[in-house]
């Protein structure tokens, strides 16, 4: 009697008998329409991304608003009634954040310029005044030609190019041929002589800081590489010991052209305030968690993610506010209908995205998989994406455990589909379970995969990991780590549709009768062109 009343919830959604060996109990075969009921009619998902932009604000690693973010979202997982909530940690440094800053030209006339401070670099000590020089250097090679020249002067550092034209609207929504681009396989390259390259840049700016503090330059200034008054703040120096030596800014490039022009012609002088502070109490960051339990201990968990952590140009509203309201919103639709699953479904609000991944680089680590560490001591302080091409992979036993990840983290778009990081046996899956969705335009599942964000260290085990197409709106033209990202820039009604579409797929993996199809454990690859000779012009 009781194996009649169990039916697929996957079925459901359908309204087929196809997937009828993904069976859950029969009270669950209407979940998807309480699910939309809680996201759509019960939402809380707007308020949730508000507190985090408006209220705690831009959120980098280990600052005083990312602790507080981080004690603010276990409070709310705990309140939904969530279990096993905890903050994970895992080394990451010094913190750090601004409390005002100030650039302005004093020569030949006196100018506010907009600025602000390149995270993890030191403050100014009250206002330093100082001639400009326009010195572009892009590797150590260009040292020999400033030597002996930049003391005493606050050193523009960027070349100084001109403005382009915008080859796109500021504002876009996803078309069907927009997506059909998507859908399109790129094989996999491996090309080592790239690596070496990406560890050159990733040296250079520490090196450019030593070479400037030698010199006894007063301050570093770079330009924005966004036209519009937009500015960034990016900034990598948050290991300890690791700190920049001299105070730096990046300046909006209108300003940073006019100055560069300026400088053709005579002297200019600039005044730079910047007051920030570092937090070092507690270097460790925190991955937080917070779980629904499955009712079969033995059938693992699937999990959703996205990263809290964000710069502080702006709120954080977008990058990645959206994407952490989502996944709470997520949790807190599926814990108010009393949801019950065979497997754990566990929710990742993971720290250190920005500085590379480094979260859930740690939680791959400590609980799916090791690389090898790098034998060159010199590269011991990379971040761990220069190493996703290190071999032999050793698995930890809870390697099997992980039955599918969903990561959220391009804006407050609404969902379009899925991204299957080219694994093929997971298209037809995704296509049923998507298909229910086709009125609210997320059906689609494309082929493609995509980069830079916390699925890829899971996707390179050959894990099931995947990130959701998102409508792009302005996030990538204006918005993306700059000073507009802020509440505004959000679609509360997308936000609803993705926690929807979120739930009912989290639900759908967390019962089928068998995990997501995985893809090959990585082994060392071939060199894809063993016939390829270095390009001279790019050495």
């Amino acid at each position: 009697m009781l194996a009649k009343l169990c039916v697929s919830v996957v079925c459901f959604l359908l309204g087929t008998a196809s997937m009828a060996a993904v069976a859950v109990k029969a009270t669950d075969s209407i979940t998807i329409n309480r699910i939309s009921d809680a996201g759509f009619n019960h939402s809380e998902v707007v308020d949730t991304a508000a507190y985090l932009a408006d209220r705690i604000g831009g959120r980098m690693t280990n600052s005083p608003a990312m602790r507080k973010a981080e004690r603010w979202t276990q409070e709310k997982f705990k309140s939904w009634g969530l279990k096993n909530v905890n903050a994970e940690p895992f080394d990451f440094g010094r913190g750090w954040w601004i409390e005002s800053s100030r650039v302005r030209m004093i020569a030949p006339r006196p100018l506010e310029l907009r600025a602000i401070p390149i995270a993890w670099t030191p403050a100014t000590e009250g206002i330093v005044s100082a001639p400009v020089i326009v010195a572009p250097m892009v590797s150590e090679k260009d040292f020999g030609e400033w030597k002996g020249k930049l003391a005493g002067k606050i050193v523009l550092v960027t070349w100084p190019a001109p403005p382009k034209d915008d080859g796109e609207a500021p504002f876009h929504r996803f078309g069907e041929a927009d997506i059909a681009k998507l859908d399109k396989f790129e094989q996999p390259t491996f090309d080592p002589t790239q690596r070496q390259k990406r560890i050159e840049r990733f040296h250079f700016r520490p090196n450019l800081d030593e070479f400037l503090a030698q010199e006894h330059a007063v301050a570093v200034v770079q330009m924005s590489r966004s036209d519009g008054r937009l500015v960034h703040g990016e900034g990598y120096a948050y290991r300890v010991g690791k700190t920049a030596k001299l105070p730096a800014v990046e300046l909006a490039a209108e300003d940073y052209r006019k100055l560069a022009r300026l400088a053709k012609r005579g002297e200019v002088r600039l005044e730079i305030e910047s007051r920030v502070h570092f937090e070092d109490a507690d270097h460790n960051a925190y991955n937080i968690f917070a779980e629904l339990p499955g009712e079969d201990t033995r059938a693992g968990y699937v999990m959703a993610g996205a990263h809290l952590d964000s710069w502080v140009a702006g709120d954080g509203a977008a990058d990645n506010g959206a994407g952490s309201a989502v996944v709470m919103e997520a949790a807190r639709i599926l814990a108010s209908i009393g949801v019950r699953t065979r497997r754990t479904i566990r929710f990742a609000l993971w720290s250190g995205e920005e500085q590379g991944l480094l979260g859930s680089s740690a939680y791959v680590d400590s609980h799916l998989a090791h690389r090898p560490p790098p034998a060159d001591p010199n590269e011991a302080e990379l971040p761990p994406h220069f190493f996703t091409d290190s071999y032999p992979v050793q698995t930890l036993p809870g390697f099997a455990d992980l039955a599918g990840y969903f990561n959220i983290d391009n804006g407050s778009g609404k969902i379009r589909g899925i991204y299957t990081e080219g694994n093929f046996a997971v298209v037809p899956i995704f296509r049923e379970w998507l298909s229910p969705f086709s009125s609210l335009g997320a059906s689609t599942v494309v082929a493609e995969p995509t980069g830079g964000t916390d699925h890829v260290f899971l996707s390179r085990l050959g894990l099931p990991a995947f990130q959701f197409i998102q409508d792009p709106l302005d996030y990538d033209t204006r918005v993306h780590h700059t000073d507009l990202d802020t509440f505004d820039h959000l679609r509360p009604e997308d936000l609803r549709q993705a926690a929807v579409v979120l739930a009912t797929v989290l639900v759908a993996a967390a019962n089928t009768d068998k995990p997501l199809p995985r893809k090959i454990l990585p082994t060392q690859p071939a060199v894809t062109d063993p016939f390829q000779y270095p390009d001279p012009s790019k050495k």
